[in-house]
């Protein structure tokens, strides 16, 4: 259930309420903090606490935009942001296309993305596990070495408003642990890596973490060129991943559009196998970086790109959607306050 961050809807809302005659505004407020660990032979090498706030808003009127943001919640300075904003207008090259998305229905999927236990851990008890998985991952094979060990959290709140209707907030945290491993056999080195993620400390899997560390960099040593031929393989997860996210920019609305795609003009296509189906689902509960709001303040939603090896659809933010002449399909990213919405999965 997403949980409301009252004082900043209430800013978000102060600066949309400000809208002039043919003004389009939009106002992204945000605060957050992170804690990084990094361990090297049982000692503290790195250690990070910090937190951050400020305010973004983008402001559009024929056609051209304009943005601004600020490190702050200052007042004055918010409303510095403001007036920055609608000043650049004027340098914004003028653009159909451009425009605020708006409300369209979709409700969010429920999710939980805040732990109390995680935002009441001790800054101790962090750098204790870290340097517990650092020793388990030594443990775990004698020919393995450590480079770092490490622990990494971070929590945020933000709210958004538009003048097209759009309102929301809310609040999440999250951390994972991970480790990088060498493995030595003579002269000859591999590398590794392990990690657990979770909502809160206690949901981490150490042990799973070392021994994956320590199978990585080790599972290679020796290891020869086989022959060329043509087989079946069997991929890890990780490498999986890392082969959808090459295929992941072929989906992006925007570079469709640009005829940037090796999928432009074949939508409705077999494109795969027929035994091949690809879903973008980032309400996926399990997913680490699930969530129920798009960067456009939308709902993120389940889509199915590919079913049964036929292009079905592309991802979407508003501003994509308009150019190709669809609607959003809650696909819009956001780098914080700071940033403008792209388009990702």
């Amino acid at each position: 259930m997403r949980i409301e961050v009252p004082d900043l809807q209430a800013i978000a809302d102060r600066i949309v309420a400000q809208a002039k005659p043919g003004e389009e505004i939009e106002a992204y407020v945000g605060r957050g903090g992170e804690t990084s660990v990094r361990v090297y032979e049982g000692e503290v090498e790195h250690f990070v606490s910090a937190q951050s706030a400020g305010v973004g808003v983008r402001v559009i009127k024929d056609g051209r935009t304009g943005t601004a943001y600020a490190g702050t919640l200052d007042e004055s300075a918010i409303a510095e942001v403001l007036a920055e904003a609608r000043d650049n207008v004027q340098f914004g090259n003028p653009d159909e296309f451009a425009g605020l998305a708006t409300p369209d229905g979709v409700e969010p999927v429920p999710q939980k993305f805040w732990d109390d236990a995680l935002a009441k851990y001790p800054t101790d008890q962090k750098v204790a596990l870290t340097k517990d998985l650092e020793q388990r991952t030594l443990a775990a094979d004698s020919r393995v070495r450590t480079e770092s060990a490490n622990y990494d959290d971070g929590w945020d709140e933000t709210a958004f408003a538009t003048t097209t209707g759009i309102r929301t907030s809310g609040r999440s945290n999250g951390c994972y642990v991970s480790v990088v491993t060498l493995a030595d056999d003579g002269d000859e080195t591999q590398t590794g890596f392990g990690f657990s993620v979770g909502d809160s400390p206690n949901d981490f899997n150490l042990d799973k973490a070392a021994r994956e560390a320590a199978d990585r960099a080790t599972r290679l040593l020796g290891a020869t060129k086989p022959a060329t031929k043509r087989t079946t393989i069997v991929l890890d997860p990780y490498v999986t991943s890392q082969f959808v996210s090459i295929l992941s920019s072929a989906f992006n609305g925007e570079n469709v559009s640009k005829g940037r795609s090796i999928f432009a003009e074949r939508l409705g296509e077999q494109v795969a196998v027929s035994s091949f189906t690809l879903v973008d689902d980032p309400t996926n509960k399990l997913a680490y970086t699930a969530t129920d709001i798009d960067g456009e303040g939308l709902a993120a939603r389940r889509n199915v790109l590919i079913e049964d090896g036929v292009l079905k659809m592309f991802v979407h933010s508003s501003y994509s959607a308009r150019r190709m002449k669809t609607a959003s399909t809650g696909n819009a990213t956001r780098g914080g306050f700071a940033g403008s919405p792209g388009v990702g999965c």
